[in-house]
Formats: C-alpha cells, sequence, structure tokens
C-alpha cells in the first residue's frame, strides 16, 4: 500500500460519464482519493451520501474528492445519479488503479477468499505526493477523520 510522503501512483480513468481524469487533473489543490469496493451496496452508500451532505467542509478546506470502484462506467454513473452525488467517481474495471495503491487485496468472507479493494483513502497535497492514508476506512468515521486531517492541512492565518 502507498505510504505517506510517496507520490501518488499516476492514473487515468473513465468517470461517471465516461470523460477520462487523471491524477495531473487533480494537481494544484488537495485531493481526497478513496476507494470502495462497490457502488450502490449499502457501506459504499453511506459513505458516498456522507461525503456529498458534508461538501461545504470538503470545499471550505480546497479539497477535491474522487471516488474509485472496479465498478463499469454504466454502474458508477447509476449510483452517482441516483444518490445525487456532487464529486466525481471513477471505474478502474481492471483494477490498476487499486493495485498500484496497494488496495486490491485477498478478502475473506463467510470462509471464502476472493480479491476486491480494501476500503482505503488517500490524502494527496497540490503536487500529488501523498500526505494521509486511511488503510481500512470506516463509512462511519471516515468524514470525521478525513475532514480533521484536511483542517489540518490548512495554512495557519498569516500574522498569527
Amino acid at each position: 500500500m502507498i505510504e505517506p510522503n510517496q507520490p501518488a501512483p499516476d492514473f487515468t480513468l473513465p468517470d461517471q460519464d465516461g470523460r477520462p481524469v487523471s491524477l495531473a487533473e487533480l494537481a494544484g489543490s488537495t485531493a481526497v482519493v478513496y476507494f470502495y469496493p462497490r457502488a450502490d451496496t449499502p457501506g459504499c452508500t453511506t459513505q458516498a451520501c456522507s461525503i456529498r451532505d458534508r461538501g461545504d467542509e470538503y470545499r471550505a478546506a480546497g479539497a477535491r474528492v474522487v471516488g474509485i470502484s472496479p465498478d463499469p462506467v454504466d454502474a458508477i454513473k447509476r449510483f452517482h445519479a441516483k444518490q445525487g452525488l456532487d464529486f466525481t467517481l471513477l471505474a478502474d474495471e481492471d483494477h490498476a488503479v487499486a493495485e498500484a495503491f496497494g488496495v486490491w487485496v485477498t478478502k475473506k468472507m463467510y470462509g471464502k477468499e476472493s480479491m476486491g479493494v480494501q476500503r482505503s483513502t488517500f490524502i494527496l497535497d497540490a503536487g500529488g505526493t501523498v500526505v494521509h492514508v486511511i488503510p481500512k476506512a470506516s463509512p462511519k468515521t471516515h468524514d470525521d477523520e478525513v475532514l480533521a486531517v484536511l483542517r489540518d492541512l490548512e495554512p495557519a492565518p498569516a500574522g498569527g
């Protein structure tokens, strides 16, 4: 898994409308890149709707949020529209970006093993360097943790 102080792996993936989005487009501002296992499942919906509902806080911190899953474009498009999301979702169908970030892992459920995305979040500075990692993000506490980090990244007021 990518660690703090490492550059984020470069990528270009289609967004919910099929348009390519690259890491370079996130440069110049803080970015929150989060990986989620599957669109329109309970945990992923909780996480995405919470980000949507706290969007003003993310914007106030100057952060752009991008969610990445191994779903195809049509699935993330439906999820984006159904939940009224106001941030970008990206389709990583071949899970190459998840692998590059180190979040494509063996998962165990009910005694069976399968490969899938480990719900994880990476906060990147304006230059694309990872400044914080949440290796096993919880949908219920995700925003509190991310927003606390973003507040710590904000520059101190001048003259203070």
